[in-house]
């Protein structure tokens, strides 16, 4: 009862939510999803483009309701796309969110998404097609296990200079990035934010405010030597006559030893622990150092704020565009909107309702994998057993004979 009452809840903030988002695309894959999205050619004249299937993969929580598309096969490139009408998200919030599980526990590959403006023929969308954002993980071996968020300005393209890294196991998470008409931004995983701040700031769109002044010179007299040395300092009476190696006094000379024949015998050396090495004077603060010299800094001609850092003046289609070495990345409820409060609802409608039920079937999936006790050792062992006692009593046997 209290379940049922906690889903109705539910329900209702999402179409409270609902009432007040602008959901620009949002994407469920149920069975009529190809209708609404086009498969490129790229890479195909090549024989290196792979295949999307409709499924809910190998583990989830509900057969049809988790269903998306997934890559295959193995070391293809990947290309797809959707249309939705054409808008800007300048003055208002650009949320941007999707689920993507890797089945096949990517060790090298993208699984991440596109959102593309302009006019761009889908047929012939790849690698090289520009792109307005591109956000997700991103893992290649132990060196590359991050979240994307690229986007573009000025017609180039710029990677966040800060870290989030991504998931790495093989259930679905939820990626979100927020965009607000401050310039501010979140990247959620899961419904739980873990990077927010500045545009500004975590890309480098704009010039740096402050520069080293160029025209600034060192003045002659700046001392930057931290340390000098201490002139009291004198050589010790006798120190360079110390010899770096004295003869062994324990050594004793060979028996059977001929001077006459061998040679006058001297005793191995050995380092002395006397001697110091070649005497240089201590070294002690400079009372003259002033720092290490550094331009100072001012305003940057070339700097020009730009309040609409944010806006992408035109945002037409989502895209996914990657490579994968292991194929197996499913992709599923993508959503263009306007409301955090209504993607974060739609994350736990979907996802977040299908997570345990998922979770419990891939542990099962892995008991079903792992290999059954080999029965066959333990008889073994017990034979080796036997044939020791056997082997044992035989020696017995022949000790008395």
């Amino acid at each position: 009862m209290e379940a049922r009452c906690a889903s109705s809840v539910f329900l209702l903030l999402l179409l409270s939510s609902l009432c007040h988002a602008k959901v620009f695309f949002e994407e469920r894959f149920d069975d009529s999803w190809e209708s609404r999205w086009v498969k490129s050619d790229w890479k195909k004249s090549e024989d290196a483009a792979g295949e999307w299937i409709h499924t809910a993969g190998k583990w989830f929580g509900d057969a049809e309701a988790d269903k998306g598309i997934q890559t295959s096969p193995d070391a293809r490139f990947y290309a797809i796309s959707a249309e939705f009408p054409e808008f800007s998200n300048k003055d208002k919030t650009l949320v941007v969110q999707f689920s993507v599980k890797h089945e096949q526990n990517l060790d090298c590959g993208g699984g991440y998404i596109k959102i593309l403006g302009g006019d761009v023929d889908q047929k012939t969308f790849g690698g090289d097609t520009p792109y307005s954002i591109m956000f997700g993980p991103d893992i290649c071996g132990s060196g590359t296990k991050k979240t994307h968020a690229i986007i573009a300005y000025n017609a180039s393209n710029h990677q966040m200079k800060k870290e989030v890294p991504c998931e790495t196991d093989q259930l679905t998470h939820v990626y979100t990035l927020v965009i607000r008409p401050d310039s501010t931004y979140s990247i959620l995983i899961d419904n739980v934010e873990k990077k927010k701040g500045s545009i500004e700031s975590d890309w480098s769109l704009l010039p740096p405010k402050k520069i080293k002044d160029p025209e600034a010179k060192k003045p002659e007299d700046w001392v930057d030597d931290e340390f000098i040395v201490d002139p009291e300092d004198k050589k010790p009476e006798g120190y360079d006559d110390i010899p770096a190696e004295i003869p062994d006094a324990e050594a004793e000379k060979p028996e059977g030893w001929d001077d006459e024949e061998d040679g006058v015998w001297t005793p191995p050396t050995i380092p002395n622990p006397e001697y110091k090495g070649p005497w240089e004077p201590k070294k002690i603060k400079n009372p003259a150092f002033k720092g290490k010299w550094k331009a100072p800094m001012i305003d940057n001609p070339d700097y020009k704020p730009d309040p609409e850092l944010y806006v992408f003046p035109s945002l037409k289609y989502v895209g996914i565009e990657l490579w994968q070495v292991k194929s197996g990345s499913l992709f599923d409820n993508i959503l263009v909107s306007d409301d955090v409060d209504y993607a974060k609802a739609l994350a736990e409608e979907t996802w977040g309702k299908s997570r345990e039920a998922e979770k419990k079937a891939f542990e099962e999936a892995q008991k079903k994998d792992e290999p059954p006790a080999d029965d066959d050792d333990d008889e073994d062992d017990s034979d080796v057993k036997e044939d020791k006692e056997e082997d044992t009593e035989d020696t017995k046997e022949h000790d008395e004979l």
